[in-house]
């Protein structure tokens, strides 16, 4: 049984995010004073009284600036380009959720762009398949003083009788808020912590990483633009591949720290790198035209600090002049440039044509395979033993490194323990060539090996 789903909803800067930060209990929504900073869906997973749900945050519907009029207060730079967009992602959520929440500003009072969202909503009070629409409560946030919270029956104008005067910031009402909407959804009971393998899409900005999610999907679940730094907050998509179920983490393009701006990108680029932490395996999206940079190097490590696997995907592959060779030397200096990790698996796509777009679910999950294996101990020592008898460990300071047994203990990612006569005599070049000799026979495609020693 899926969870339920609740969906905020409302015009820009009314806060939703914070209200969504709230319900997490964690901040996952980007929150700025600036109307038009949640752009994109963002989902996450809520508990109130032992009943699991997902919350879905969205961009501010504006109805002004659809045409039906100016608004007064500025929108942040840029988003006057996705205003459509945004009300679409709305509309999505909307369709997908069994609870709506309806946020409205308790200092401002039921503007004309309150009851236009009022009347769309209303009007959407119809069958969404033989399922009814799903209850909408209205939410007055900002009520932080009693005053404000009495004054807040002013909203009741827009036609809807669950009404909760709340304070997101500060907490003030969310707790009677969240009763209510446990109360509303239609089948309760505690769910199964999320055992979806989680594959994070990362990368600079405008590789198309959200492309090549749309693509993937097979619908337009994220706004994807030309302009770098449209995706700004780390989105959850959950689907079945090959009857495993996976979650997509689709991210902000991450930049050089000089190149990052304070603010809203800021925290952009933290949800990115939260997205690499909770990671199962990275989709590491790199331009193929313009081919490997030092930023695209920069995020791999960043990925490899974290333990985390990889798969690189070479990405607007269409746009690149080639023969019979390119393929085969493009791979050779990605392989040259990422040289730490050379052991991680190249796709060529485009998400543009959808050229081995196919390939990369399947790939991803054999990374994770990979990651989630058990090495047999008599196998490894058996490696072990071989490679000593090929390579003894270098002198130092006249001493000589002896590895007497090891054994994996522990999985995703793959640890060895090698029990030693003394940690202190082993060179790193030599533990990397231990390394390549486990990968000759195990290969841990895509997946770091963590060596550590023990002296026995």
């Amino acid at each position: 049984m899926r969870k339920p789903v609740v969906a905020i909803v409302g015009r820009p800067n009314v806060g939703k995010s914070t209200l969504f930060n709230r319900f997490a209990e964690r901040r996952l929504a980007i929150v700025d004073e600036v109307p038009g900073t949640t752009r994109d869906r963002l989902l996450a997973e809520a508990e109130w009284a032992g009943v699991y749900f997902d919350i879905i945050d969205t961009g501010g519907i504006d109805p002004t600036q659809a045409g039906f009029g100016k608004r007064k207060e500025p929108l942040s730079v840029g988003s006057h380009q996705y205003i459509e967009h945004i009300r679409g992602q709305a509309d999505i959520a909307i369709r997908e959720a069994d609870v709506v929440l309806f946020v409205v500003d308790g200092q401002d009072g039921a503007t004309a762009a309150d009851r236009e969202i009022a009347d769309v909503l209303r009007k959407r009070q119809e069958d969404r398949g033989g399922e009814p629409f799903p209850p909408v409560i209205l939410v007055a946030n900002k009520c932080e003083s009693q005053p404000a919270r009495d004054n807040a029956v002013q909203f009741y104008e827009l036609g809807f009788e669950k009404l909760h005067a709340v304070s997101a910031i500060h907490g003030t009402g969310v707790g009677d808020l969240l009763d209510a909407v446990v109360e509303a959804f239609p089948e309760r009971g505690e769910e199964e912590p999320d055992a979806s393998v989680h594959f994070s899409i990362v990368g600079k900005p405008n590789v198309g990483k959200s492309s090549l999610l749309n693509r993937i999907l097979g619908e337009e679940r994220v706004i994807v633009s030309p302009i770098p730094g449209t995706t700004r907050d780390s989105i959850d998509t959950r689907l079945v591949y090959d009857q495993t179920p996976i979650t997509l983490i689709d991210t902000a393009g991450i930049r050089k720290r000089g190149s990052v701006e304070p603010g809203v990108e800021k925290f952009s680029v933290i949800r990115a790198f939260k997205a690499i932490e909770r990671s199962d395996v990275c989709l590491l999206v790199i331009d193929g035209y313009e081919g490997v940079r030092s930023q695209d190097a920069h995020i791999a490590g960043r990925i490899l600090e974290e333990w985390k696997s990889v798969v690189v995907i070479v990405n607007k592959w269409d746009l690149v002049h080639k023969d019979t060779h390119t393929m085969s030397e493009y791979r050779e200096f990605v392989r040259y440039r990422l040289s730490f990790m050379d052991y991680v698996p190249i796709l060529f796509t485009s998400a543009k044509t959808g050229q081995r777009v196919d390939q990369i679910l399947p790939t991803a999950l054999e990374v994770f395979d990979q990651r989630t294996y058990r090495m047999p101990t008599s196998q490894l020592n058996r490696i072990l033993q071989r490679a000593q008898d090929r390579h003894p460990a270098p002198s130092k300071s006249g001493n000589h490194l002896r590895i007497f047994y090891g054994t994996q203990v522990k999985t995703d990612p793959p640890l060895i323990l090698l029990h030693v006569n003394d940690p202190d005599w082993a060179h790193f070049s030599y533990l990397r060539y231990i390394e390549n000799q486990i990968r000759e026979h195990t290969p841990f495609l895509g997946t770091p090996i963590r060596i550590k020693m023990r002296a026995s």
